[in-house]
């Protein structure tokens, strides 16, 4: 019997390696450098005033709050602070006083 001959790939098709699949999706796998270890690049010594001069240039680009806006926040916190604390205040008492029937039935 004649062995079958093993199918050849052209030249121009390219074989992409196989992909692990997850739940979520496919991951690619990891590209090393060329040397196998990763490059290490050289590290720039630190300029604190070129620091500080791109912190103030990122500062320049935030948007910031109004007073007005600064001031409904901090009123709608204060509410929600005073409803919390009456709420776990009247959970306290009802609890305290589930207690107290508990222990007058226990010993009474």
């Amino acid at each position: 019997m004649k062995k079958p001959e093993a199918t050849k790939i052209p030249a121009k098709t390219k074989v992409e390696p196989m992909r692990k699949s997850t739940a979520i999706g496919k991951i690619d796998p990891v590209k090393m450098p060329e040397s196998g270890v990763a490059a290490l690049k050289p590290k720039k010594p630190f300029n604190p005033a070129k620091f500080f001069a791109e912190v103030r240039q990122e500062a320049r680009r935030i948007t910031w709050t109004s007073r007005k806006e600064v001031w409904i926040t901090t009123v709608m916190v204060m509410i929600m602070v005073v409803l919390a604390s009456l709420f776990l205040w009247l959970v306290d008492i009802f609890f305290g006083w589930l207690l107290s029937l508990l222990q007058t039935g226990l010993h009474g």
